[in-house]
């Protein structure tokens, strides 16, 4: 993980009011809800007392509540109330489980993964998708490292063999460039796929023009977006579960359409689409060994390969900050 980060962890339409949402995240078990001004809250969905998931309980007056003998958590972890110790008792503070801080943007919840006391970046998401787009989405869960996800939208060289019958058709096995730029965390990368006839690939620098060719760009720590089209974008956020694990939301953005049920019949037709190709991904992703990468591994990779390399280096130095 990349510390100090804005992680986006749920749609925000998970987490309902009035209810809990218990889910596993960073590889700990998180509780989330709602309080009484719908700011979002999330701590370690294990009570301090007994160690009965708060998840099972409810939400009374914004607050958690134990299912099992009704100790009551605010936003920060602490408990409130101990409903045994009677009304005007004040828990020690010892009575508290870990938390985190949380935020809803962009149909998102997003999780700050890091030190609650130093400065918090505003939410990093991709302009032009803040407004006036509507979208479809999928949600489906992989058994890989969230890293593993991400570099399969990264890989530029597998298009003509995995998605040979979708977006793959055309036989481009050769690949020139890639170009990678960097602002801060955004990474966007430009390509030409093109058929071999014999010539060798351009190298990056030998690529004129770069920034007319099809892009793609990726928000670390965990966004991306494939850039088809002024009207069309398909985005994705790769959501730590565990070590082994990644829950996936994938979007089929659109701002062609704005009648409302034509809107979610095209919405629903392009999530159609996404649904095929993303388990074409998935049927050999998931067998990648080990089920995360790293910036030095036992791979030897190639010239096409670039957008991987540069995320494995960013992330080694980010991790290291």
């Amino acid at each position: 993980m990349i510390y100090n980060q804005w992680y986006a962890v749920l749609d925000a339409r998970e987490v309902k009011k009035g209810r809990l949402t218990g889910t596993t995240r960073f590889s700990e078990k998180l509780v989330f809800w709602r309080n009484s001004r719908n700011d979002i809250c999330c701590i370690a969905d294990k009570c301090c007392h007994r160690g009965a998931s708060l998840s099972c309980g409810k939400v009374i007056d914004g607050q958690a509540v134990c299912p099992f003998h009704g100790f009551e958590y605010d936003s920060t972890g602490k408990v409130t109330h101990i409903p045994a110790d009677g009304k005007v008792s004040v828990p020690g503070e010892q009575y508290r489980v870990p938390s985190y801080i949380a935020k809803e943007a962009y149909g998102f919840i997003w999780v700050w993964y890091g030190d609650k006391n130093t400065s918090r970046p505003e939410i990093s998401f991709f302009t032009e998708l803040k407004k006036g787009y509507s979208y479809g989405q999928i949600v489906e869960t992989w058994g890989v490292h969230y890293t593993r996800a991400i570099e399969n939208q990264l890989d530029v060289v597998h298009l003509p063999f995995v998605h040979r019958t979708t977006i793959g058709k055309g036989n481009k096995k050769l690949v020139n460039g890639p170009v990678v730029r960097w602002e801060g965390t955004l990474m966007t990368f430009y390509v030409s796929n093109v058929q071999d006839t014999g010539q060798r690939p351009l190298k990056p620098d030998e690529l004129s023009d770069y920034e007319r060719l099809f892009s793609l760009q990726l928000q670390l720590p965990n966004t991306w977006q494939n850039r088809i089209s002024p009207h069309l974008r398909i985005m994705a956020a790769f959501v730590p579960v565990d070590e082994e694990n990644t829950r996936i939301y994938l979007r089929f953005y659109q701002n062609f359409v704005r009648i409302p049920v034509l809107r979610t019949l095209v919405n629903i037709t392009g999530n159609t689409m996404d649904r095929i190709i993303l388990h074409q991904d998935r049927r050999v992703v998931i067998t990648q060994l080990p089920k995360k990468s790293d910036l030095h591994m036992d791979e030897h990779l190639v010239q096409g390969d670039l957008p991987i390399i540069e995320f494995r280096k960013k992330r080694n130095e980010l991790q290291k900050k």
